[in-house]
């Protein structure tokens, strides 16, 4: 009998993804974000060792571009049993990630198993935060993603002609929480909703994240509270924070 995607005869692994093909254009810092360094390692290094960290995650695949002749570098740790690359990257984070999910499917991922999708530039991400939302959404029927409620007032912006961005309006931020990363989700329920938005330019464009997807096909992820330094590094100022906090962890 087939099983479906919650089945309880099948227990679930759970597989963290990690797309790494980006480049990076807005942190100039004059090459992917992700190969930068910060605290004595790389970016994506930080990443991946909190992952490795994390031992209900069965393996971590990491989806480079095909032309990535980088990341053995910047990543020299990242050699075991559970430590998987791939270099089969898209055009856009979307692709990459879909093309990772049929990477797993061929390395023996089943339909039902858990996928954690986190972003590579998300070096403060920390192993407990991860299990925080393997124990939030093991046993739902959805999936989840870590987020924050929004506590800054939020403005809607206006271009002037001179070209200065002004403040238009106040949006009511009641109800409205940032997105972070990991994005946990079945692989037999991502895969599609990937797939499907994807075959439609309109639709491809709106795909900014795991959820997203999944939203369209009529899905409500679970929220699940994640922490205020899990943060992207983006902007170059981002490298500076990010240095100082990993530096005074305890």
């Amino acid at each position: 009998m087939a099983l479906s995607i919650a089945s309880h005869e099948y227990k679930p692994r759970a597989f963290a993804l990690v797309p790494c093909a980006g480049v990076g254009e807005r942190a100039g810092v004059g090459g992917p974000k992700q190969y930068h360094p910060v605290a004595g390692k790389a970016v994506v290094a930080h990443t991946l060792d909190a992952l490795l960290a994390v031992p209900r995650l069965d393996a971590t695949l990491v989806v480079l571009s095909p032309e990535d002749t980088q990341f053995e570098q910047h990543a020299p740790h990242f050699q075991c049993s559970r430590a998987w690359v791939a270099r089969v990257g898209g055009a856009t984070r979307a692709e990459s990630v879909a093309n990772g999910l049929h990477e797993l499917l061929a390395r023996g991922a089943k339909p039902q198993d858990w996928v954690l999708v986190h972003d590579a530039a998300r070096c403060l991400i920390q192993p407990d935060w991860v299990e925080r939302l393997l124990d939030a959404c093991e046993d739902d029927e959805v999936g989840g993603l870590l987020a924050l409620p929004l506590a800054d007032t939020l403005k809607a912006a206006v271009k002037t002609e001179s070209g200065a961005m002004r403040a238009e309006s106040t949006v009511d931020r009641a109800g409205k929480w940032a997105a972070q990363t990991p994005q946990m989700f079945r692989l037999g329920l991502l895969r599609p909703a990937l797939v499907s938005a994807l075959s439609d330019p309109d639709t491809a464009a709106a795909v900014t994240d795991e959820a997203s997807a999944i939203e369209m096909l009529g899905h409500q992820p679970r929220l699940v509270p994640g922490a205020y330094d899990n943060f992207k590094v983006t902007w170059p100022g981002d490298f500076a924070l990010a240095e100082r906090l990993l530096t005074t962890r305890p």
